[in-house]
């Protein structure tokens, strides 16, 4: 997303960065006070404030999860062009295995495993997308 909008010389916005900006903490932190259902209510309205606001022209990076909450595919594929990077479930868990900011990630102990249930479970609205790019070779 960064690489694009700088390419591109648009703006970039990062809906979990929007999100920890109004919070004052991490969603990680949110999550484990809240729980993952108010966070999501809280996703919901600051995806939606962010397509109302931003300019039509700019990148919005979302997290793993956002495609599959409410109608939050819908939203984006209305709002422009939405893209799935299709990463392998072994590419994923090595980004993944020391990123202590993921909530839903932390203290797996076969972390492929948990990637590739939540993968097959997510990729229905992933495939959604307007459009594919494999991955695994992006960073």
């Amino acid at each position: 997303g960064k690489a694009v909008s700088k390419l591109k010389n648009i703006p970039f916005y990062d809906l979990d960065q929007q999100i920890e900006d109004s919070l004052g903490t991490s969603i990680a932190d949110f999550i484990e006070k809240k729980g993952e259902l108010v966070f999501r209510k809280l996703e919901h309205e600051q995806l939606q404030s962010l397509l109302e606001n931003i300019p039509e022209d700019s990148v919005l990076a979302v997290g793993g999860g956002t495609p599959v909450f409410y109608d939050h595919m819908d939203l984006l594929n209305h709002a422009g062009i939405t893209i799935y990077l299709d990463v392998s479930v072994l590419e994923l868990a090595k980004r993944l295995k020391n990123d202590v900011q993921r909530p839903l990630i932390n203290n797996q102990d076969d972390l492929a495993e948990f990637v590739a249930k939540h993968l097959f479970e997510r990729r229905p609205y992933y495939s959604l997308a307007k459009h594919r790019i494999k991955g695994d070779q992006l960073t």
